[in-house]
């Protein structure tokens, strides 16, 4: 049995998994340790993957050569690209997973993976000597020594779950917490507080009134997460399902408000503000008449469905009298409550880029234990954390990524350079750069930055390139090639668009709002012999897409790419370690103090400091000589 790795993960949900995972591919000897090997990667909440600013997320853990797109894919039952109403920058994948064959797949990729061990115990404190963490200690005895370690431990740090005035101590239903680590990093110094999330009820299908309800389909097409072109659906799809609740339902959670612990004391904490329990919801939007909720399933045969919408901690004969309202549910039966749970956290701002903790070398935390929600979020992170641990095993510099360059790397960066005041939840209007940071082109944007690391495929380089290849070979044909009024104009006529007054090139006709590739393909015979013969068949969907997305959009890309490249100098002046802030009188009291506790990296990072004032930045520009 071997006690000694290179880098040793503390949990297997969703930020563990990639954390391990990527340490592992990197050549480091890795153990992942988890209280309960029967439930890695688990979807403690909504069984669903992406969505808003999340999905750009996914496609960028599996641009850089991370698992969690390859897993939803194979294991979604049903798949969404939403905003397809609004520009390409909004464009979010969402996919509903089977949530036990995602569990069950991501541990068969984990026993699979070279180099990557597991052992099923709880960690109960860190092995730490002058400054570096060396290894940690479990509850049943263990010690395992490592150069680095990965903190990925969810929301069981000191989890207590409440279910009106009753309280269970766990890190999620029917699951033991973890203590031991909050406290010893509190005695060091560590600036650490607690959170509150929740999850609602889980409903048995069979007592559903489906009649009453108003299915939502998914999408059926070739959008999925992963790149590979090798990676499809696999499992039956499902649709989903939206009821509303009424008047009756606000009523009877309303006189159930002093048994809520949110309202009644019980919960001191800080709940995430966007996605709000049933009884915030009647409280913060008390004109309100009705509730969207929808039926989700949770997996491609199982019966249970997610009530998505109905979060709630108050008590179960509330909770249920309050579902009987709704004319779907009138007969419903539930296979357990609504319930929130409250867990410490540790504030972000007490982390470096590569997510190594200031205080302790070697230590790096990963997921909700950096005041984070959501797997999406969590498995960013995970992936960055444990690159991170690798390379400092290795010897081999840092991997950090920029607000321009990715949404991770806008997480990251508010993470460490603003810290939290709630539960973290990415949106695309966190990133200044969303037009940059589009979900069609996340490989292009990362899949270069990890094969530079080690962490990418040469398979995958290819692919990549390869993709490239033909889009730029489409947008040069569509540039390069002349359209005739004559050949064009009883075509246009007959979609009742705007005919031509004189020949022009193919691209002029693709920036024209009411037309796209698709339908130019059957109005413009060379184009699709063209296409045809230069674009695979297996991805020419996803090809003229990312094509037509950099013609129609090109003035918008151009100009953000250059207000990124103007900031950018900022971030290439490093102020680390030059400057003693204490003693600049001419900074702010607060400027001094934040920039002390923060130490940030660049001037760039200083300026986005909440309390960093204009005037502040350009006395450290000054000071710097610049």
């Amino acid at each position: 049995m071997r006690l000694d790795y290179d880098v040793i993960v503390i949990g297997a949900g969703h930020a563990g998994c990639e954390a391990a995972h990527a340490a592992a591919r990197l050549g480091v000897t890795t153990l992942l340790i988890t209280i309960d090997m029967n439930k890695i990667a688990q979807m403690s909440c909504n069984p669903a993957v992406g969505g808003i600013a999340k999905g750009q997320i996914v496609r960028e853990i599996d641009a850089l050569g991370g698992m969690m797109g390859i897993v939803t894919d194979r294991t979604a039952i049903q798949f969404r690209m939403l905003n397809r109403s609004k520009g390409p920058a909004m464009w979010s994948p969402r996919a509903q997973s089977d949530r036990m064959r995602f569990s069950l797949l991501w541990r068969e990729i984990l026993e699979n993976t070279p180099g990557l061990y597991m052992w099923q115990d709880n960690v109960t404190s860190l092995v730490i000597d002058d400054g570096r963490v060396c290894g940690v200690r479990t509850a049943l005895g263990m010690t395992f020594t490592a150069k680095s370690v990965v903190l990925t431990a969810g929301t069981f740090l000191n989890g207590l779950m409440h279910v009106g005035r009753v309280k269970i101590a766990g890190g999620r239903v029917a699951e033991p917490l973890a203590t031991g680590i909050t406290e010893q990093l509190a005695s060091l110094g560590f600036k650490t507080d607690r959170m509150k999330t929740g999850t609602p009820v889980r409903i048995d299908g069979r007592s559903v009134h489906w009649e009453d309800t108003i299915t939502q389909e998914g999408d059926n097409d070739t959008h999925h997460f992963s790149y590979l072109p090798s990676v499809h659906r696999e499992l039956r799809q499902r649709p989903c399902h939206i009821v509303y609740t009424n008047v009756t339902t606000h009523d009877i959670l309303r006189r159930g408000l002093p048994d809520s612990p949110l309202y009644n004391g019980q919960i001191q904490s800080i709940g995430p503000r966007y996605c709000p329990s049933i009884e915030t919801k009647i409280v913060t939007f008390a004109d309100k008449n009705e509730h969207q909720l929808f039926l989700e399933p949770e997996g491609e045969d199982t019966r249970e469905y997610y009530l998505n919408g109905f979060s709630s901690s108050l008590p179960i004969d509330i909770q249920i009298r309050a579902l009987e309202t709704i004319p779907a549910l009138r007969d419903v039966q539930i296979y357990r409550p609504g319930y929130a749970i409250e867990y410490d956290f540790f504030d972000p701002t007490q982390l470096r880029h590569t997510l190594e903790t200031k205080m302790v070398g070697g230590l790096y935390f990963a997921g909700q234990v950096n005041g984070t929600t959501g797997y999406e979020e969590a498995a960013g992170q995970g992936l960055v954390a444990g690159v991170n641990a690798a390379l400092k095993v290795k010897g081999e510099g840092e991997f950090t990524l920029a607000r321009d360059e990715s949404y991770i790397g806008v997480l990251i960066d508010d993470l460490v350079t603003k810290g939290v005041d709630e539960p973290y939840r990415m949106f695309t209007s966190r990133a200044e750069y969303r037009i940059l940071l589009r979900q069609d082109d996340a490989d292009m944007r990362l899949t270069p930055r990890g094969y530079q690391i080690g962490f990418v495929s040469e398979e995958r380089y290819q692919l990549m390139e390869s993709k490239r290849t033909q889009r730029d070979a489409v947008i040069e044909f569509a540039r390069t090639f002349s359209i005739k009024p004559v050949l064009i104009n009883p075509l246009l006529e007959q979609h009742g668009l705007q005919p031509l007054s004189q020949g022009t090139k193919l691209v002029n006709l693709i920036l024209r709002p009411q037309l796209n590739i698709a339908m130019l393909l059957e109005m413009v015979a060379p184009f699709a012999r063209f296409v045809d013969e230069n674009v695979e068949t297996e991805r020419r969907e996803e090809i003229l897409e990312a094509a037509e997305i950099l013609m129609k959009y090109e003035g918008y890309i151009e100009r953000e790419r250059m207000i990124a490249d103007k900031l950018q100098r900022l971030e290439d002046v490093r102020l680390r370690g030059r400057l003693d802030y204490a003693g600049i009188k001419a900074l702010s009291t607060e400027a001094r103090q934040k920039l002390q506790r923060i130490d940030p990296e660049t001037v760039a990072q200083a300026s986005r400091i909440p309390g960093i004032s204009p005037s502040d930045v350009s006395i450290l520009l000054l000071l710097l000589g610049r």
